[in-house]
């Protein structure tokens, strides 16, 4: 909102230098009326006495024709107008992408904690199994206590997800303007939000293309070289027509023996006229001035440069770890598959007593492991599409 309000403001900046383009039109009084009094004594003649109303207004239209700095004003106003608002949607788009980051943080909570959980409950299995083949004699305390240290580990593992998934929704409230509170009902089911079928040539030239940090400093550089132009321009003359309408009315006596109050006059005048006014020197102030401007325009070329070179970075390295990330849903997906299988025989292995408890929760750990390596390939999967959206304006 503040920065949209900032966009407002730029358009009523635009819209005054705009103004320039049409005609002024002044209108003055003096005395609005004004009252004269005065009497005046000479030894030669009479004495005059002067009693007055007089009211004096007028109107003044001035057209500047010719100004060479009133169109690069303009031209400047409008580039500043254009950087307010790419900066409103660089925010806003920010604002969107963190937003999105934030609700797949919150996915990925939820699918910790119940990974977390599935733990517990394995671990919860391991040590009733320890428990009841310590009762019929085939098993040992050790076993039983080893169990119970995993369980109680599994826990402490669950309540550090639990807290960080209220973290992260309270994280998601705040961004969204959500009132800590209030209800928010999410998706809770982590899934693959889309594709990326864009090649890498294409997204680096429609990054660069559409990049609206890149387009600003484009925008700046204009500015700086029409200030520049506009020093230049200051040693040229300004032609404008001027018209001067003024006219005087005044009622009682002046300069006479008499005062009549009735008596009344008036009288006007109308001037048109072409001019122009002419800064031919100023010191060389304009010219400093003007290469100053040219050296900042400079300046922002060698930015430009620098935010292209770390653009294009941005986005190659955020398409190389999409990459890395698609590899890794495939990977963990079979390691999810060995691990589950893995457990399922060291627990028949154990059952049988051809294998130890040891063996069955190093097994337990690794399937807990392998969920929680896929829900975070599957949340930076997500992050690197969003991400990559936000850096070339394509569409997964």
């Amino acid at each position: 909102k503040s920065l949209k309000n900032l966009v407002k403001a730029s358009s009523f900046d635009l819209s005054s230098k705009i103004s320039k383009k049409y005609p002024k039109l002044d209108l003055t009084a003096n005395g609005f009326p004004q009252y004269l009094y005065s009497e005046s004594s000479n030894n030669y003649s009479n004495d005059t006495k002067t009693s007055q109303f007089q009211f004096n207004p007028s109107l003044n239209l001035r057209w500047d024709i010719i100004d060479p700095k009133r169109g690069l004003e303009i031209l400047t106003f409008k580039n500043k107008y254009e950087i307010a608002s790419n900066n409103y949607n660089i925010k806003k788009q920010d604002l969107i992408l963190e937003a999105k980051s934030r609700y797949h943080k919150f996915q990925k909570s939820i699918e910790d904690e119940r990974n977390a959980q599935i733990a517990v409950e394995l671990s919860k299995k391991s040590l009733k199994d320890a428990k009841a083949k310590l009762e019929v004699g085939i098993g040992t305390k050790f076993d039983v206590l080893e169990a119970n240290s995993q369980l109680e580990k599994d826990k402490q593992h669950l309540k550090e997800k639990t807290i960080a998934k209220e973290i992260n929704l309270i994280s998601i409230k705040e961004i969204l303007n959500i009132k800590l509170e209030e209800d928010l009902t999410i998706e809770e089911k982590q899934e693959i939000i889309g594709f990326w079928f864009h090649p890498l040539e294409k997204i680096l030239k429609s990054g660069l293309d559409n990049n609206l940090s890149l387009k600003n400093i484009n925008l700046q550089d204009s500015i700086k070289r029409n200030q520049a132009q506009n020093f230049k321009n200051a040693n040229l003359p300004i032609i404008y027509i001027s018209n001067s309408l003024s006219s005087s009315f005044s009622k009682g006596s002046a300069l006479s023996e008499q005062i009549d109050l009735d008596r009344s006059s008036s009288t006007y005048s109308n001037k048109v006229s072409i001019n122009f006014a002419w800064n031919i020197f100023n010191g060389g102030q304009n010219s400093n001035s003007f290469r100053a401007k040219r050296v900042e325009a400079e300046a922002e070329k060698l930015k430009y440069l620098n935010l292209q070179n770390i653009v294009k970075s941005n986005i190659s390295e955020t398409y190389l770890n999409l990459l890395k990330n698609k590899y890794k849903l495939i990977s963990t997906k079979q390691e999810i598959i060995a691990s589950k299988e893995a457990l399922r025989l060291a627990r028949l292995r154990y059952d049988v007593g051809i294998s130890t408890l040891k063996d069955v929760l190093i097994r337990q750990k690794e399937l807990t492991l392998s969920n929680s390596k896929n829900i975070n390939a599957i949340y930076n999967y997500n992050i690197n599409l969003d991400k990559l959206e936000r850096l070339t304006y394509l569409l997964k």
